[in-house]
């Protein structure tokens, strides 16, 4: 795409439950609406297929995890296929035993993945214990690669922190045009 072109964003936000497959339902009925309205590009919320879990520390939360690829990807992966659209999903990541993520997954319209994304600010607070869960991200700040442009993924905490967009807009090839004619 050129640099004057219109991407159609579609955004979806969705209560979420216990039932993880009533969850993930929601998302696809989401991405669906958003496609049929003319999404090039639709963005899922922070960890959809399930309730934010971190505010308490809960091993049991563990098993909501899921690799990648794996089960989850396979869902996602087949929907933005299916609706023909550029796909942000966000998923809790069971990399390895002991080493979980919190990572945005990016689905190109063939249903391949054009990247991934690791949140990489790491809170760890009342009601956000997050530290508990999620290993800091690993894949730095890289933009994505996709048909509708280059998108520098965050996830949540990460905005907080101006050296992430900074550094996503200077790998994405954008400069400041201030002081130029």
């Amino acid at each position: 795409m050129n640099n004057n072109s219109i991407i159609k964003v579609g955004l979806v936000q969705q209560s979420c439950s216990g039932d993880r497959q009533q969850n993930i339902q929601k998302s696809l009925e989401g991405i669906a609406s958003c496609t049929a309205a003319g999404a090039q590009l639709v963005v899922l919320q922070e960890l959809h297929c399930g309730p934010y879990f971190c505010q308490a520390e809960d091993t049991s939360m563990f098993d909501w995890a899921s690799p990648i690829p794996g089960p989850d990807t396979e869902v996602f992966s087949e929907a933005a296929r299916e609706y023909g659209v550029v796909l942000v999903s966000s998923l809790f990541e069971k990399r390895a035993p002991g080493l979980y993520h919190n990572t945005s997954v990016v689905f190109e319209k063939d249903g391949s993945i054009a990247g991934m994304y690791r949140k990489m600010h790491i809170p760890d607070d009342p009601a956000y214990y997050e530290k508990f869960y999620f290993t800091p991200g690993d894949l730095g700040f890289q933009p994505i690669q996709t048909s509708v442009g280059k998108l520098g993924v965050l996830v949540c905490w990460d905005q907080w922190y101006p050296e992430a967009a900074r550094l996503m807009a200077l790998a994405a090839g954008y400069h400041s045009q201030q002081g130029r004619t």
